[in-house]
């Protein structure tokens, strides 16, 4: 069975890869840094090391047993582009993800630099969703990043939005997700950073996701934008 996952854009995780280590302002309150060390402690055998990067070879073929189709978040514990995970490695992670085309694959990097280093030697399906996060305008370059790939379906984490991002740039940017920062120590995101990119979204034609206002109760807080609920997806890319 798929690890279900309580994210609110996917179904389930696959960690063929766990760890990692701060790149930006966003990495400031990890929630996957938060929940290996509560794995560690558990005795949970992939978190022996805590948030050191760590390649799970025996799990690197479960999708193929997952027979009934659904959307996977990849690497929700680390980043596949993480400057330790050698490109060998990363083929062979694309290698199951093209093998499993039943399923729909989303693999999210801050990384995006090492992203685009690699892009030419990717074999892209159409089946693998490709995003970057960006959290505050300093690092749009990302975007930029993103959007020079082959990937079929490219897309925007926007979480923990930090700051405004005026003038996005979405041209071939096919699914939009923000979100606030939850848990301890939540830094604020005001509502006018996300209906500017709500609406940045609805003028450039591009799916919006927002997936929560976030802070120390991000249940109660809710995902209610003005009123309604905003859950749009891509539309999917045929073979």
């Amino acid at each position: 069975m798929a690890l279900k996952s309580s994210i609110e854009w996917t179904e389930s995780t696959w960690n063929p890869v766990t760890g990692c280590s701060k790149i930006s302002p966003g990495c400031q309150n990890c929630y996957a840094e938060r929940m290996a060390k509560r794995l560690k402690a558990m005795g949970q055998p992939n978190y022996v090391n805590g948030f050191k990067v760590a390649m799970h070879d025996h799990t690197l073929e479960l999708p193929l047993h997952w027979k009934k189709p659904q959307t996977i978040f990849v690497n929700s514990m680390s980043d596949l582009f993480h400057e330790s995970v050698p490109f060998e490695y990363v083929e062979r992670v694309f290698d199951v993800m093209r093998s499993a085309d039943w399923h729909r694959f989303q693999v999210l990097t801050k990384r995006a630099e090492r992203l685009l280093e690699f892009n030419d030697q990717i074999e892209w399906a159409p089946n693998i969703w490709m995003g970057v996060s960006v959290e505050s305008q300093d690092y749009m370059s990302r975007i930029d990043c993103l959007r020079d790939t082959d990937a079929f379906v490219k897309f925007l984490s926007l979480e923990p939005l930090l700051g405004p991002l005026h003038d996005l740039n979405l041209r071939d940017i096919d699914w939009v997700i923000a979100g606030g920062e939850s848990g301890p120590g939540a830094r604020p995101m005001s509502s006018e950073w996300v209906t500017d990119i709500r609406d940045q979204c609805l003028a450039q034609k591009t799916a919006f996701f927002f997936k929560q206002w976030g802070g120390v109760r991000k249940k109660k807080a809710g995902r209610l934008l003005d009123g309604k609920v905003w859950s749009e997806m891509p539309e999917v890319v045929a073979a």
